[in-house]
């Protein structure tokens, strides 16, 4: 008998794909987690239905998360990921050598525990010596943090559960000051075919809270619509004005120097969210 699991990413759309096995189906204190292998994405992470990273394209998020604030800041030494239990931006970050400290705050340690036992190539940094990993609520870190981090990452699921919090506006003001003075952050915004309202006030909230607000896309295709935005919030540094002399030479398979610039080319609709 075919096993096949489908993520309803609207009431009247999903997309569908067959499991060859389910290594962990749990009701965490936080949300439902299931660890599966798939056919065509390989081991995938769950999160109450939703799929938050797979083994086959999981590098586009990962990179493009962290790599756009941390080329984009001239000296990046201690950054904060709220959220990304399973680990890839934090193996991203210590890709950069200016980097001395790497925290990550994630709410359900079940997210990182069964990350590093199931996905290990992207979990695999998370014992490093630069990695401090703390189980606690992202949102009260960045409350009670002042003037602590060269750059912040949001790596949350949808406005749902847990993560209610970590898409409104007294969050990203929060996070400004968690900051140091010129400090960046950027967020996962969500697609803009089925949640352009999410996008619309994201960037808004964090346009009055900012002195630069950008908004870029990345092709994810197992997030729906494929399309996917982050928000970058920053205080002094525009990511469009990088030298090429603030590139360096690391390993990736999606970000390059070029597609830094070109991510911030927006479809004329997906601008449009942003005016």
């Amino acid at each position: 008998m075919e096993l096949w699991f489908t993520e309803k990413q609207t009431k009247d759309f999903g997309i569908t794909m067959r499991v060859k096995r389910t290594y962990v189906s749990e009701q965490t204190n936080f949300q439902k987690l299931d660890m599966v292998e798939t056919e065509e994405f390989g081991n995938m992470l769950l999160l109450d239905g939703m799929v938050m990273t797979t083994e086959k394209d999981e590098f586009v998020y990962h990179e493009m998360v962290a790599h756009v604030p941390l080329f984009t800041h001239p000296n990046p030494k201690k950054v904060l990921v709220v959220g990304g239990g399973d680990g890839g931006v934090i193996r991203e970050i210590l890709k950069h050598p200016q980097v001395d400290k790497a925290t990550l705050v994630d709410i359900d340690g079940k997210v990182i525990e069964y990350s590093k036992e199931y996905l290990p190539s992207i979990a695999g940094k998370l014992d490093d010596s630069r990695v401090d990993v703390q189980v606690d609520d992202g949102f009260m870190h960045i409350a009670k943090s002042e003037n602590e981090y060269d750059v912040i990452m949001v790596d949350s699921t949808e406005p749902v559960g847990p993560a209610v919090n970590l898409f409104t506006k007294g969050f990203y003001e929060g996070i400004s000051k968690a900051l140091k003075d010129d400090g960046i952050f950027v967020a996962q915004t969500d697609n803009p075919w089925f949640h352009q309202d999410l996008i619309r006030n994201a960037f808004r909230d964090v346009k009055e809270t900012f002195q630069i607000t950008r908004l870029y896309t990345a092709n994810i295709p197992t997030y729906p619509s494929g399309l996917w935005t982050f928000t970058l919030g920053s205080k002094k540094y525009d990511p469009l004005e990088v030298t090429e002399d603030r590139f360096h030479d690391i390993e990736t398979k999606y970000y390059t120097p070029e597609l830094h610039r070109a991510a911030f080319v927006l479809p004329k609709f997906v601008k449009d969210l942003t005016e």
